[in-house]
């Protein structure tokens, strides 16, 4: 993947809800309002490496998932091939529209785009 902070995000969107709420809030805290180490200690009042201890837990923990099931790294895999999907999708509405005039064409177009957007999300 990109980069550490993008890693952590995409593991915490699958496997968030299986963290402690005290390590959930240190994460969201962390990762997705950029406070530092320091900020989150001084605001719970426990030491910086206390914080850093219960993030390094949520991120090993939800690691330790991602290797056992692989669902992020699936997830990542399938994201071009349904771009491909809508794009291809797209371009039968337009040729359809261009030359054939067939609703029936124009409906199975968008229900497949439909679909995809089901799968990306």
């Amino acid at each position: 993947m990109k980069n550490q902070t993008y890693r952590m995000s995409m593991l915490y969107d699958f496997y968030g809800e299986l963290l402690t709420p005290r390590q959930k809030e240190f994460f969201d805290l962390y990762y997705n309002e950029d406070l530092s180490l320091a900020e989150i200690a001084e605001n719970n009042g426990i030491t910086r490496q206390g914080v850093r201890d219960v993030i390094v837990r949520a991120e090993n923990a939800m690691q330790e998932v991602e290797d056992k099931t692989g669902i992020v790294k699936r997830f990542q895999s399938q994201r071009p091939a349904l771009d491909e999907i809508l794009s291809a999708s797209a371009k039968i509405k337009e040729i359809n529209a261009l030359h054939y005039f067939d609703p029936q064409i124009g409906e199975l177009a968008d229900r497949i785009a439909d679909a995809v957007g089901a799968l990306k999300e």
